[in-house]
């Protein structure tokens, strides 16, 4: 990485001393890059989880897109704020888009929202529940080590594939899914731009940021990722006020600037949490909500906390990380404060990492990425400069960075690379860290059973192999329980 070319300072005050930045090997200044690059590439949620949550509720009221935007900086900003203070990790939080997903397509439309949001706050309370009993922690603890490389590996290609897609890079072919989800034979589910054509400037300029970013490591120039991203903003600025392409053309951010750029907070989504009247919905089916909620926000943090932290130095030779715990819990209560606060849970962000690689190693850099958040509250025009094609580049970078710990993995041994190999590719090619992770473990301790090695695991392995079983089979087990 660029910015460990930079010397590391010696301890010289409270503020280094309090997040144990010159421990750490880095600097104030790799602190306040890394916070403002992730950021950066963390941006793009505030105009996203509107977007996500705009659907009707059971009795068809929609919320407020102004509302839901203030919601979703404040959350991401508290959050990720006190992530910097009592995880004193490199750990940025805000709206988790597996979250939103869940609450928008399977809660909201069987109850009204502020019951949704009620759910988010009774899946991070189960959330914390778990991490102050401790079984979190020994579940991140009880994961090989090989799996956990795994999980780095395949959240960088997972990362990688969601720059591509946001860039416009890679699409996905019309028609290529037919009756039930089922894929058609000979038709490619992805391809490249669109037609097997890359198509107007925002994805030249992608190209160009990539590609900008990856000489100026190659040079060793330190900040080169955030070097990049305001380089291709730039860019991207001259385009448009040369060009005048069409706001569809760069999809969510348009890179100018149109009228103030500040705005006015709305915040009416605050508070707006309701727990009565769950009964009528049935027990079942809150079970199941709940239930697939904790597994959309508890495993992604897992994956995206071993992602980063083995990216970061901060894991030890087994992949234990210092002040793990801190960590956990300000994840669970971030899920039950993003109900309160109308954003939906709030959970670690795979972003994290591209502020990892330029330098972050400490609380340090999240507080900075937290108080732009709360600043974007009030300069959401100036946050939506940025085009996500641009952003997407860090995203790419990163996933290169993140698959080098390959090396780490014993591939001759079929035992231990078939786990990996599953966990490796299945968080891309599912869209979901959680798909990655099961598959992994499943099939990890059922090869250890046929090879005569079931104690190897040990008994908390196991016990995730049947959740994630579980997980795989959620939708027929609910239909029979509904049918019962």
């Amino acid at each position: 990485m660029t910015s460990q070319d930079e010397p590391a300072t010696v301890a010289s005050g409270p503020v280094d001393r309090f997040f144990a930045i010159s421990a750490r090997g880095s600097t104030v200044g790799r602190e306040v890059r890394g916070g403002l690059t992730t950021f950066m590439a963390m941006a793009y949620i505030l105009l996203l989880n509107p977007v996500i949550l705009s659907v009707a509720d059971a009795h068809g009221h929609h919320l407020n897109h102004t509302q839901v935007a203030t919601s979703t900086a404040f959350a991401a900003a508290v959050t990720t704020v006190v992530m910097g203070f009592v995880g004193r990790a490199p750990l940025a939080m805000a709206a988790g888009l597996s979250v939103s997903a869940v609450v928008a397509n399977q809660v909201a439309p069987a109850m009204s929202w502020s019951q949704a949001m009620g759910m988010c706050v009774i899946y991070g309370g189960v959330i914390v529940v778990l991490v102050a009993t401790g079984m979190r922690e020994r579940i991140m603890n009880a994961i090989p080590m090989a799996m956990k490389h795994a999980i780095t590996m395949g959240i960088g290609l997972f990362v990688c594939l969601l720059g591509l897609v946001q860039a416009g890079f890679v699409t996905g072919a019309p028609g290529a899914v037919g009756k039930g989800g089922i894929g058609i034979p000979g038709v490619k589910p992805l391809q490249l731009g669109v037609a097997e054509q890359l198509r107007g400037w925002p994805v030249l300029l992608f190209c160009i940021t990539v590609l900008l970013i990856f000489v100026l490591q190659s040079r060793r120039v330190p900040g080169a990722i955030l070097l990049g991203i305001v380089g291709g903003t730039v860019l991207a600025m001259i385009v448009q006020a040369v060009g005048k392409l069409p706001d569809s053309a760069w999809g969510l951010n348009v890179p100018e600037l149109k009228g103030s750029i500040v705005s006015t907070p709305d915040f009416g989504l605050l508070g707006k949490v309701s727990f009565s009247g769950l009964g009528s919905i049935g027990a079942v089916s809150v079970a199941v909500i709940v239930f697939t909620l904790v597994l959309a926000g508890f495993f992604d943090a897992i994956g995206t906390i071993i992602g980063v932290g083995q990216e970061a130095g901060l894991a030890d030779e087994q992949g234990r990380m210092p002040g793990l715990s801190r960590a956990l819990i300000v994840d669970g209560a971030g899920g039950a404060f993003g109900g309160f606060a109308g954003a939906s849970g709030q959970t670690i962000f795979v972003e994290s990492v591209s502020g990892v690689g330029e330098g972050a190693r400490t609380g340090l850099a999240s507080v900075l990425t937290g108080l732009l958040f709360g600043l974007a509250m009030f300069l959401t025009p100036l946050a939506a400069v940025i085009p996500s094609q641009v952003a997407a580049a860090a995203l790419v970078v990163i996933g290169s960075m993140m698959i080098t710990a390959a090396r780490h993995i014993r591939w001759s041994d079929r035992a231990e690379a078939v786990p990996v190999f599953l966990t490796t590719v299945l968080m891309p090619f599912t869209y979901s860290i959680t798909a990655g992770m099961a598959a992994g473990v499943i099939s990890f301790v059922v090869i250890r059973a046929a090879q005569g090695r079931w104690r190897e695991p040990g008994w908390l392995m196991w016990v995730l192999s049947g959740v994630f079983l579980v997980y795989f089979a959620l939708d027929p087990i609910e239909s029979w329980l509904g049918a019962h």
